[in-house]
Order: structure tokens, then sequence, then C-alpha cells
């Protein structure tokens, strides 16, 4: 009796490439320093703030200069022109003031009777300033004064020193313990004035890391480890509008959140190594995702300017500036393939490009390119999507092995590139032969010979190819397995009852050779007399 049947399990892999972009940076910035960090996009340089320094880079992330005379060194403000940047120096209980266009210390305000600040806000003139040790609170500081007196905000509520942000007429401070409350101020009049309190019991808010308001002073977005979720409130009514990418932990906690300049963007750090993620404010939906190339968003660390978007990352016991160049919602390309292709066989791979806004691409254009099993690439004859962005690629595979074909739409003026491969086997034409006699005799052996071969590599060996007996009076089938050794020929023997019988093979094909069928049909006849 034939034995049983061979099968070849044959399959492709899809991969979607990261979406980070060639002016993409990632800065050395020196040892992780103890105190918390912050960063600001002031004019054409972007400033850090590292406990015992400042530095300075340009917009590529190169460093240009670094200030040393400061002393715990954290929150950073930027003026609206970008040409000051102060600085909350809570070792030497001072504010400093930057001349960017020198990158020196214009004048230094001294803050030692309250304590130390670590943290800043700006609304038009006025600078905000969150101070701890011993007592903690905010003041408010007049920059078009000279000497300014210091104006306390009423934090009578508070149970822990706050994080400050502020834009238009909003003043938010935010509880840093847990559960944290939100406190949100009206800073149009001479006095702040408390509009209420967002409840973090209520809530169940823990651990803020960071919070900011939109350039309009409408929304606060918040950043709380737990529920693990960017929020965005309304600065009036105080009541929540919406969550961003609120899920289980394991999708990492918020670290850190910017808003862009015109407020349409949210960008939102996050922990275990799911690194930033953009969302349109408006409707929530996610347009973009990256991660650094090492660590993790350091807490309260992210800034936009224009379309990058800045963070620091902590790794390895250093901290880096990490650069997004020109941050726009992502499209998203695919690119799917049935397994099976052959050497000098056409075949087809068919896919999408789609749009984060649900838009129609319209005629794009795909630049496809090849790396075929021998190692060498080459660009295709370019495709073009269809109306609704669906694509065709025909090729025919000049070599066998593992080949990758890689897709990818260059990006317009609204969204970011995209691109997709699939890595498949291509392999070899297998030619498969079968031979014996029209007509034997029943009672007598019947032999059947044939080989199996492959166009462009080397024969299968001591392999076996499954076979089918079908006899056609009554479609009775027997099957097994054929054994070719290591001459590249095989023979076998069979006896059947009178009928005609047809005899087929059928060699799955293996790792390098694609499948092949043969078969051959005979007439047994009854014996004479």
């Amino acid at each position: 009796m034939i034995g049983g049947v061979l099968a070849l399990a044959a399959g492709l892999v899809v991969a979607v490439a990261p979406t980070a972009a060639a002016d993409d940076t990632l800065t050395d910035l020196g040892p992780v320093p103890s105190n918390r960090n912050d960063i600001v996009v002031a004019g054409d340089k972007v400033v850090v703030s590292l406990d015992d320094r400042i530095v300075f880079t340009d917009r590529k992330g190169e460093v240009e200069e670094t200030i040393t005379d400061v002393s715990g060194a954290h929150g950073l403000i930027a003026t609206a022109d970008g040409t000051r940047v102060y600085a909350a120096l809570s070792g030497s209980g001072e504010v400093a003031e930057i001349d960017i266009a020198t990158r020196e210390i214009a004048r230094r305000i001294n803050l030692s009777d309250y304590g130390c600040p670590y943290d800043l806000a700006l609304t038009g003139d006025r600078l905000w300033v969150a101070y701890s040790c011993g007592e903690r609170g905010v003041l408010g500081l007049d920059l078009s004064t000279p000497e300014s007196e210091p104006v306390n905000v009423d934090t009578s509520l508070l149970k822990a020193g706050p994080l400050i942000a502020a834009a238009g007429d909003t003043l938010v401070l935010g509880e840093t313990l847990s559960p944290a409350d939100l406190f949100v101020y009206d800073v149009s009049g001479a006095a702040p004035v408390l509009r209420g309190e967002i409840d973090g019991h209520a809530h169940d808010h823990h651990g803020l890391d960071d919070v900011a308001v939109t350039p309009d002073g409408s929304y606060i977005i918040s950043a709380f480890t737990l529920p693990d979720a960017f929020s965005m409130w309304d600065a009036v009514t105080l009541t929540k509008v919406r969550d961003y990418q609120k899920g289980p932990e394991a999708e990492g906690y918020p670290r850190s959140v910017a808003i862009s300049p015109d407020g349409a963007y949210i960008a939102g750090g996050r922990t275990l190594g799911f690194g930033m993620t953009v969302y349109d404010r408006a409707s929530g939906a996610e347009l973009f995702t990256a991660n650094p190339p090492k660590g993790e968003v350091a807490r309260g660390s992210s800034a936009y300017a224009g379309r990058d978007i800045y963070s620091l990352v902590q790794a390895d016991e250093r901290i880096y500036l990490w650069r997004l160049h020109d941050v726009k919602p992502e499209s998203s390309l695919t690119l799917t393939a049935e397994p099976g292709a052959t050497v000098h066989v056409p075949f087809t791979m068919t896919g999408r490009l789609t749009f984060p806004d649900g838009t129609a691409p319209g005629a794009q254009p795909l630049i496809v390119t090849r790396t075929a099993g021998d190692g060498t690439t080459e660009t295709l004859p370019g495709v073009t999507t269809a109306e609704d962005g669906t694509y065709t690629i025909n090729d025919t595979p000049p070599a066998g092995g593992q080949t990758t074909y890689t897709v990818l739409w260059d990006g317009d003026g609204k969204r970011r590139w995209s691109k997709a491969s699939v890595t498949m086997m291509v392999r070899y034409q297998a030619v498969l032969t079968l031979n014996g006699p029209a007509t034997a005799v029943a009672g007598t052996t019947l032999r059947l010979w044939g080989s199996l071969e492959a166009v462009g590599t080397d024969r299968p060996e001591n392999v076996w190819i499954p076979m089918e007996r079908t006899r056609k009076s009554d479609g009775q089938t027997v099957t097994g397995n054929i054994y070719q050794g290591g001459i590249g020929t095989f023979t076998f023997r069979d006896s059947p009852e009178p009928g005609e019988y047809t005899y087929t093979l059928r060699w799955p094909g293996d790792s390098r050779t694609g499948p092949a069928e043969a078969s051959h049909t005979v007439i047994i006849e009854a014996p004479a007399g």
C-alpha cells in the first residue's frame, strides 16, 4: 500500500515600516540630572533645563551653548515672540530671565522669600510661578514692570505643590499627589479668581505628570498616570470633554502633553515603549504614533514648534533630546500577497492607501522596490492608486529565495508618508514527469518511472512525492508516496486488477521549489484465455 501524503505550509510576512522620518534626531545631553527637567522652544532655539545647567540647541537638536551658573533649573517658559525664556531656579530661589539672542541671563528675579520656584506659566505680561520648600503656593509677577511686586494666588485648598499651566484667561494648578485635584482660575482681571475644582477623588485621578492649556484658554489637557488617559476639560464649565486613548495599563502611562500652536493637535508622551501619539483635539482621532530609538519619554517634557515635536527621553541613565520632524497626520499603507510566488512566473499583489480623516486618496503615485533572493534591489515601474486608494502590483520574480517588496507613499503637504512591505519565499519552478506503458496485462508487474527536476536550482533529493491511483469505472482511489532519492529519478511498481487507471503525482513544493503535477493513464487488460 502506498503511504501518506506530504503537505507544505507556505506563508509570508507582512510588515509596516516605522514612521520615523529621516530628519528625526536624538541628541545626547549627558547624564540624567537629579531634578525634574523641562523644555521650551523660543524662536529658532530649543531650551532644556537640566538641574545644574540650561542647554540651547538649534531646531535640529544640535547643541550650541550651555549656561552653567544656575542651580536647580527646572520649569521653563518662553515669551510669545520667542525673545525671552524664564527659568525657575529652585536651588537659588530665583527666576532667571534669559535673552535668547545672546543666550545670557539678562536679570535674576529674587523669590527666596517664597521658597523654591520650580514651575512657570505665562499669560501676556504676567508670569506665574509655583514654589515650595516649606511654604507652597503660586504667585504672579508683572513682567512689564522692572520691580514687580508678587501677587499671591489663593491656594488654600491645595494639598501639595502644584504643576501649573496657563493660556488666554485660564490658569490651572494641578496637584501631584493622589487623588489629585485640578484648580482652575480666571486671570482676566487684576487678581486671579477661582472658577472651580476638578475633583481628583470623583474622577479617580492619580499621579499628575503634566498639564497644558490650549492657546485660547478654552480647554485643559491633563496627563494623569491613572486612569491612563490624556483628558480634555472645558476650562469654564470644568466638565470633561473626552479622553484620548483611554485603555488598559498595558498601553503605557501618560507622561507629557503638548498642544500645537494652532490648538488643533495634542501630542501625548507615554511610558512602556508607546512613545509619542498625536491626536486630533476636536475629534479625538489618533493621527500619528512614533517611538524613540531607545528609552522612554520623561515626564512633563514635550513641546511643539510648528509641526516639530520635541521631548526629553531617558535611557541608560542618560537624557536625550528627541525631535520628531514635520509631524503630520499619518497615512496608512497596506500590501498583501498570496503565498507561493515562483521564479519567472507573473503574480499579483494588492494594497490600499488610506488617510486618517477617511477622505478618498485619489490618484497617488507609489514607489515600489524589490529586493530579490540574490540580494539585488530594483525599483519597479511606478504604481498609481485608484480613486479609493486601492492599487495592484504585477511582477515576475527574477530569482528565488527570500524576496521583499516595499511600497512607499511619499506623503504630501497635509499627511505624513507611509510604507508597507511583504517578505515572501519565491520558489523555483519544479518539473515533474511520469512515464509508463499504455497497456499492461493483469497479473503482471506494471512498472512506472519519472523524475522531479527544478529550473534554475538543484533538484529535490531524498523526498517523498504524494500519489493517487484512480480507477475510471468506479472512481476508487488509492493514495501513497513515491520516493525520489539522490539520483534524480524514481521507479515504482504496481499490480492492479483489469480496468483503466490514472496515476497522478502531486509535488507540493518545498522551501526552494514550487508545486508540480504529472499523470499517466494505463489500461490493464484481463489475461488471454
